[in-house]
């Protein structure tokens, strides 16, 4: 235990409360400038906040992505006014000229915090409940790695992961199914601060909210404590320096606090919550706290004289570090150098060498099935590979063989088991990625894609390298029936912004999207793969592939005997092989068609417009196959020709997979009728 005389266990003093009254009202005077954002949550939570930064947390502001510091996560991040003014006074990168700038175009104090724009953010928050389940996959990386790579006498990783979280965070679904793993994980460096004001933005929580919060965190396996006023500096202390004794669990401190506390008539209100205080009540409440109306933003210089050797402990903090690791370095070369690399987000020379060609000699697979032998090629080459599925690896085929599971006893498991939670996986995998050293994927069947959306989008939005293995892509999967077929998922995916959806034909171009997926820095990749087995093309007939994937989409196979194409079959993923099968009999029908696979839009329109035409020639008829709505094609294939897209505008139906797929119009029949429509002729 921390002993009673520890500087953490200090009393509160007159320079502490100067302190908190700084962050307080530079997030009022920030939030009444903008006229807009949420002053209450920085206000009732600054003095918990203070006591975490000022007594516990291992940071270096000049160097925010210093590798061995805590992690700070505002999983409440509406209350991002209050992370901006303890970067700028703790004298990270961030002025006071961006926090008079709150919430304007192109400041680095956006309304909710964004990974990569403001210097020692750790994570994009707001969503509420997301946050906190980043910070599970944070504690995840820290354990994982600290098992890889400490050493007796070397704790070369060695970090907390702490959460600032909210009523609202702790109502979503997203963190009770990461607090739920957490709690069976034995994270023991994750420490929760709940800042328990008992309001939301409808009123009081108890219109909505009475469970026993902290009985579902003690009944998820945390160790709970509780501070009964969050204003009391010590106590808030007392209870993290509790928190970081317990390691065989994670902590939840529930903190009694009142939001926009000080404020005579917005105290305890959902008024506080998300709007300005309004000029008259800041001076009010500036008044009653003791605070100088004038000048805006004020910083006093004692508070500034506290808050600034931060500067120099974190550089010393890192230094001290640094020496560490070279005498780590020097016992242990190699795995000091594997660490640099993960932590520099660098590839092994030659990690791909290993990657599996496949012929059509083996048979058709499955490209999940091929997926899963990729897999476990480059996982040897690649030890930052770590990731799992929603209860779903023996079908998604996303397990490392031999290499353990990573459970409360085994740490050094690259196999994560994340039960059936969807949800919490997405949100998780980002915090794997935030953290560093890991290349983390995750598996579901791509219906379920749904569940993921907004932790996909975050990670899309963040630059996160996470890789997503979504299989049994569409109705070829058969008797599960339309609650299991994807139909809509391809187009919701391929919506996202900086998200590579790639959907292979076969099990080479699966091999040729594991590289890209894996060879990408700055985002996420969606592999959209079937459960039915699927002819392999062959690569000495298609040489192509392997750059074509690469490119978005190629010419496959020109028409025979080097006929000029009048019409181009453009197709994803299991049609590949229908539009192959068309060609031939459009072929014996007088019709030169050539197949293009298309396996990523995205990478396709990235291209020089010039392979576009090359690919798909301007006024060029086309005919587009994918079993999904018709209505995502459009903007990969218009060429200005006339276009005749088959795909689905509802939902499946049960029955085995070829008579579903043959009964929605996806038949070398069906296909040769409308494409010899769409020219003007009659079929034979």
């Amino acid at each position: 235990m921390i002993p009673e005389n520890s500087q953490c266990l200090r009393p509160a003093s007159a320079i502490d409360e100067l302190c908190i009254n700084t962050i307080r009202f530079l997030a009022v005077d920030a939030v009444q400038q903008a006229r807009s954002g949420h002053p209450g949550m920085p206000m009732g939570a600054a003095a918990m906040a203070f006591a975490l930064w000022d007594r516990f947390l291992k940071f270096n502001p000049l160097n925010p992505q210093w590798p061995d510091r805590d992690r700070f996560v505002l999983s409440a991040g509406h209350g991002c006014a209050m992370l901006y003014a303890l970067l700028h006074l703790y004298g990270f990168e961030l002025s006071l000229t961006e926090i008079k700038s709150f919430r304007q175009w192109g400041a680095l104090t956006p309304g909710h915090p964004e990974y990569g724009r403001t210097p020692g953010v750790e994570a994009t928050t707001g969503p509420l409940g997301q946050g906190i389940a980043n910070a599970v996959g944070m504690a995840i990386a820290e354990a994982a790695l600290a098992a890889r790579f400490n050493r007796p006498e070397h704790a070369i990783i060695d970090h907390f992961t702490y959460v600032l979280a909210g009523d609202g965070d702790l109502m979503e679904g997203v963190a009770a199914e990461a607090i739920s793993l957490a709690g069976h994980l034995g994270l023991g460096k994750l420490i929760v601060l709940y800042d328990d004001n008992h309001i939301s933005i409808e009123g009081d929580t108890t219109i909505a909210f009475t469970e026993d919060v902290k009985g579902r965190f003690a009944a998820c396996g945390w160790h709970v404590l509780s501070v009964q006023d969050g204003n009391e500096v010590r106590e808030v202390a007392a209870a993290i320096a509790a928190a970081q004794q317990e390691s065989g669990r994670p902590s939840l401190i529930a903190i009694r606090s009142h939001i926009g506390y000080g404020s005579p008539h917005k105290q305890d209100t959902p008024e506080a919550h998300g709007e300005p205080l309004g000029e008259k009540e800041v001076a009010l409440t500036k008044e009653r706290l003791g605070w100088p109306r004038e000048p805006t933003f004020h910083v006093p210089a004692e508070a500034l004289e506290h808050f600034r050797p931060a500067v120099a402990r974190g550089a010393a903090w890192q230094a001290e570090w640094e020496r560490r690791f070279q005498s780590y370095e020097r016992e242990y070369p190699e795995l000091a150098a594997e660490l640099r690399r993960r932590i520099n987000r660098e590839l092994p020379t030659g990690w791909d060498q290993e990657t599996p060609v496949f012929s059509p000699a083996q048979g058709p697979v499955a490209t999940r099935s091929a997926s899963g032998k990729i897999l476990n090629a480059l996982a040897p080459k690649l030890p930052e590979l770590m990731g799992g599925s929603a209860d779903l690896a023996p079908s998604t085929k996303t397990i490392i063989a031999g290499a353990g599971s990573f459970q409360a006893g085994c740490r050094e498991g690259r196999n994560l088991h994340f039960g059936v939670r969807e949800h919490g996986m997405g949100a998780i995998l980002n915090g794997l990625a935030y953290h560093g050293g890991f290349i983390p994927y995750g598996a579901t069947f791509l219906i379920f894609s749904d569940y993921m959306i907004p932790a996909i989008r975050l990670a899309a939005m963040g630059g996160l390298k996470v890789i997503y293995v979504f299989t049994h892509d569409s109705i070829g999967l058969g008797e599960d029936g339309p609650t299991h077929q994807a139909v809509e998922q391809l187009l919701s995916l391929r919506a996202i912004p900086n998200l590579s959806v790639i959907r292979p034909a076969d099990a080479n171009e699966t091999a040729a999207a594991w590289r890209i997926a894996l060879s990408r820095q700055d985002g996420p990749t969606a592999l959209a793969l079937s459960r039915q087995n699927l002819p392999v093309l062959d690569l000495q007939k298609y040489p192509y592939i392997q750059e074509g994937v690469g490119r978005g989409g190629y010419i496959l196979a020109e028409p025979p005997g080097g006929a000029i194409p009048e019409l181009i079959l453009v197709a994803t993923g299991s049609e590949v092989h229908l539009a192959l099968e068309a060609q031939g009999a459009l072929a014996a029908a007088g019709v030169a068609a050539r197949v293009v696979s298309l396996p990523c839009g995205q990478l396709f329109q990235a291209q020089p417009p010039t392979y576009r035409e090359q690919v798909l020639p301007p006024g060029k008829p086309l005919v587009t196959l994918e079993t999904g709505v018709s209505l995502g094609w459009r903007p990969y294939v218009t060429t200005g020709g006339p276009l005749e897209v088959i795909g689905i505008d509802r939902f499946g139906a049960s029955a085995p997979g070829n008579v579903v797929m043959r009964e929605y119009g996806f038949s070398v029949e069906n296909v040769c009728q409308r494409a010899l429509n769409l020219l003007g002729r009659e079929g034979r």
